[in-house]
């Protein structure tokens, strides 16, 4: 199993490069492990050297004591692409990915080559929404919050039409250790990236889905907003844009990527 030892954690990783490729980083969302990822996988490994991890506290990675920031799960990334020899890469993070996305762009802007942020938010500190989530994580565990926690992230036609995908899904958020969770909720409640928006400068795509109800619209519009020639792209989803409207987005996200190579 390939990992990176930081001072801090372990960052369970899977790298598919290939020589002549340039890098594409893809950071999960809260409660979720690098499989995520896994209907992109196919086209986006046909164009790029494919650098999937686990966010520390999830998937195979290791679960220090929280609470945990989102620089230091940005400083994480910086440290997976220190140890892999990697000067700079494409990223695109879904919802806390997106988070890790934002820190990196305003704060190691010369590591990127774009930027992807789907279905994320600069700020969304909510302490009255993210507090009985922490307890009840650390105090019963992720099978008390599971099933709730993932009623906003598809739409009710896409739990009707794709059980077997929903449940794959749950079945990764109840695979996520309670603490891992519990610290990354902390590290999203205490998050404020709103002043720092406006210094990202890499070519950066803004995705969402408009039935988004964990991450509003209106907070992708903030950032649209905010960060100098971004891009929009919109799905037919709810949170979890790249698995309930995987074509689009693979499509879309894929077509962005591939213009800011020629642009290089």
């Amino acid at each position: 199993m390939p990992t990176v030892t930081t001072p801090q954690t372990t960052i369970h990783y899977e790298f598919d490069a290939t020589a002549g490729k340039p890098v594409l980083v893809l950071s999960n969302s809260l409660a979720t492990n690098l499989s995520m990822w896994s209907h992109q996988v196919p086209e986006f490994s046909e164009h790029f050297s494919l650098l999937r991890y686990d966010t520390r506290g999830h998937g195979q990675s290791a679960v220090p004591k929280g609470p945990y920031s989102i620089e230091q799960l940005a400083r994480d990334v910086l440290a997976l692409l220190n140890e892999l020899k990697i000067e700079n890469a494409h990223f695109c993070g879904l919802s806390m990915g997106g988070m890790v996305g934002q820190w990196l762009g305003a704060h190691a802007p010369e590591r990127l080559l774009s930027l992807v942020l789907s279905d994320s938010a600069a700020e969304i500190s909510a302490p009255d929404f993210w507090n009985p989530l922490i307890a009840t994580a650390r105090t019963k565990g992720m099978d008390a919050l599971a099933r709730d926690f993932i009623k906003g992230w598809f739409t009710e036609s896409f739990f009707a039409q794709r059980p077997d995908e929903t449940e794959r899904v749950l079945g990764m958020i109840l695979a996520t250790p309670a603490e891992g969770y519990a610290s990354c909720c902390e590290a999203i409640r205490d998050m404020d990236q709103r002043a720092t928006a406006k210094t990202i400068t890499a070519p950066t795509l803004v995705a969402y889905g408009r039935s988004d109800m964990a991450t509003p619209p209106e907070l992708s519009k903030f950032l649209l907003a905010e960060i100098k020639g971004a891009e929009e792209l919109v799905f037919d989803s709810a949170h979890v844009s790249n698995i309930e409207d995987a074509e689009a987005f693979t499509k879309g996200v894929l077509e962005f990527l591939l213009r800011q190579d020629k642009k290089a």
